[in-house]
Order: structure tokens, then C-alpha cells, then sequence
């Protein structure tokens, strides 16, 4: 196990404060946050290029806080991929090799291992220069893995590769994690998170905010940053009031007039609320149904998306839906169509 105590440092005018986290052997962990955030600071922290001003480093019960950067188990990939660009990809792979005291038949045999498992083994006497991005990213993988570290971490690496290679070198990241090693991996991207990640963490600004399982995270933000962080849309600064609870059940009044009922004991007269769109059914007509919300609207837009369609609902507010293709099909759905919209109020939180 990984632990991560209290980690404290001050570059400049950024700081890392007071980072905790901890990470299984054999685990998934996502540190996701803005540009500027912190998170490469903290890969660096761990990769020992870095030395906290205060807090700790643990790996299996063992105080690596101030050990360097050859002492520790840990292999960063940088989003440059920073290959030698004067050695061919045989030679790269090779390099983290040296001192080892491998035979040259144990060394050639390492090679052949790694280049098979990142699917490189046709670029092998290939320079870096004449590689493709997401060929590049194999060859850095591989190379960080010849000296097999622990922990992997990975600074962006599926930044500034297109849909097929991205989905290509997630497959990868999937089947090395699956191996058994650990990974930390840095973007701004919550769908990699969710995808990829066992744990995911988010920086804003130096600081965490929240760690935990994916599904914990995304469908459970404790704040306005980390829900619009993960890519949730449903969220409206409101008027609540506490003394207007009728049957359980407290209005909140969003900016457009819109009045949502939630079952939360609001604790303040303003606050961000939240409903997810995967928790918004859509008909045709007003439903006899137990959800306490339901609205007519207009759909602005519609948006196909990986795993289903998004769709633009105008009711006072605007509203993010997402259905399946099945669905969109079966109600025959489309922009400038009147349909109902509804939504139970335990799928309300306040943020």
C-alpha cells in the first residue's frame, strides 16, 4: 500500500496542501483537476523530483519521504513522453536495463516481454522521431515498465491522441493495471476516470477535495466544483426554505422559477442543488408515477454520446436528460418536440 500523509508543498505562489490518499497494491487511482491544479506537483512529490516541505510518504510500512529518486519503486511517464530521440526503440527500452546485472539473453528477453504486452514489437528498430503519437506513448510505457516499478504514474497519457488511439492505450492501461501494478494516473478528463479508475481523487488548487470510488465521487459530489468537474449539468443556485416543508418535502426555487421538491432538510436559505440526468425519465405524456417532479418542456437539443443520448430540456430551466439510442428511437424524440420530464425528489442533493 501507498499512503500519502499530509503532504505539504510551497512552489512560488502554488501550493500543495495537506494532500491524504491512500492506494491499494494493485490499484486504479485518478487524480483528476484543472491546468494549474497541483497534480503533476504531486506525481513529482512521489517520484522523489520533488521534496515535500512537510508530510509523508509510505510505501508498505516504509518511510520514502526523503529517499531519491533511484531508491523508490515508482516509474513516471510525462505527457512528452521524453524518449531519447538519438536511440532507436530497442536501444530506449533497453537503457533502464543497464545496471541490472541481466545477461544479455535476460535483457533481450525483458525487451521481447514488454514489446509484446504494449504491442511495439514492429517498431523495435524504429527511431522516436518516425513514431506516431500513440506509438510513442507505447514505447515511453514500455520503457518505464523494463525496470518494473510498483507504482506507475502517469502524467496525462492519453492527452493529444485521437478517439481510436485513446481507447487503444486505455485497453492497455487496463491489462497492465490488470497485471498487478499499481497505477497513478493524472488528467483532466473524468471520463478516463471513470473508465479506467478503481479510486479516482480531485484537485482543485492545491487541495483535495474529495477521493473514492468512482460511482462515490461522480454521483455524489460534495461540492459545486466537483460535480460540474464530473461532468454532471443539472445544477441550479437556488432559494430554499426551510419552513415551506409540506408532507416531507422542501421547495427549492431555481433562478428561472422553476420550484424542484427535494426530501434533504435544506440548512440554509441558498445552496447549489443537483439531479443527475441518468435520474430524469422522459415520456410523452404525464406518468402516474411516485416521482414528485414532473415538468412539461420543449427539447432544445439533442447529443449522441458514447454511451447514450443527451438531450436539452427547456422547462424554465434547461434540463440534461440522458437516454438510450432505444429510447430516443421509440419516442421518436426530437428538437422542437413537447415532452414530460420527471424525476424522483431523493434524486435532489444539495451541494
Amino acid at each position: 500500500m501507498l499512503e500519502i500523509k499530509n503532504i505539504n508543498v510551497k512552489l512560488g505562489q502554488f501550493s500543495l496542501k495537506n494532500i491524504s490518499l491512500q492506494v491499494e497494491q494493485g490499484g486504479y487511482l485518478t487524480v483528476l483537476g484543472l491546468s494549474g491544479a497541483g497534480k503533476t506537483v504531486l506525481l513529482e512529490v512521489l517520484a522523489g523530483l520533488v521534496r515535500p516541505d512537510s508530510g509523508e510518504v509510505i510505501l508498505r510500512g516504509k518511510n520514502i519521504t526523503h529517499h531519491s529518486i533511484q531508491q523508490r519503486p515508482l516509474g513516471l511517464v510525462y505527457q512528452d513522453m521524453a524518449l531519447f530521440p538519438h536511440m532507436s526503440v530497442r536501444k530506449n527500452l533497453q537503457y533502464p536495463l543497464k545496471g541490472k546485472g541481466l545477461s544479455a539473453r535476460a535483457k533481450q528477453n525483458r525487451i521481447e516481454e514488454l514489446a509484446r504486452l504494449t504491442k511495439t514489437e514492429h517498431l523495435l528498430e524504429r527511431s522516436p522521431g518516425t513514431l506516431s503519437g500513440g506509438e510513442a506513448q507505447r514505447v515511453a510505457l514500455a520503457r518505464t515498465l523494463a525496470s518494473d516499478p510498483e507504482i506507475l504514474l502517469l502524467d496525462e497519457p492519453l492527452a493529444s491522441l485521437d478517439v481510436k488511439l485513446r481507447q487503444e492505450l486505455r485497453e492497455l492501461l487496463k491489462t497492465i493495471n490488470q497485471t498487478g501494478k499499481t497505477i497513478i494516473h493524472v488528467t483532466h478528463d473524468h471520463m478516463e476516470a471513470a473508465t479506467l479508475s478503481k479510486h479516482v481523487a480531485i484537485i482543485e488548487d492545491g487541495s483535495l477535495l474529495q477521493w473514492g470510488k468512482p460511482d462515490e465521487v461522480f454521483r455524489h459530489p460534495v461540492s459545486e466544483f466537483v460535480a460540474r468537474f464530473s461532468g454532471i449539468k443539472n445544477i441550479f443556485p437556488c432559494k430554499l426554505n426551510p419552513a415551506a416543508e409540506k408532507n416531507g418535502l422542501f421547495p427549492a426555487i431555481t433562478p428561472g422559477g422553476q420550484e424542484i421538491k427535494l426530501l434533504n432538510h435544506p440548512d440554509k436559505e441558498h445552496a447549489h442543488i443537483m439531479i443527475p440526468g441518468e435520474d430524469i425519465f422522459v415520456s410523452e405524456h404525464r406518468l402516474e408515477t411516485s416521482a414528485i417532479n414532473q415538468y412539461e418542456g420543449e427539447i432544445k437539443d439533442i447529443y449522441l454520446l458514447n454511451h447514450g443520448v443527451e438531450l436539452v430540456i427547456h422547462a424554465l430551466e434547461d434540463f440534461s436528460v440522458i437516454i438510450s439510442r432505444k429510447s430516443l428511437d421509440n419516442l421518436k424524440l426530437f428538437a422542437g418536440k413537447k415532452v414530460w420530464f420527471s424525476f424522483k425528489a431523493s434524486a435532489v442533493r444539495i451541494l
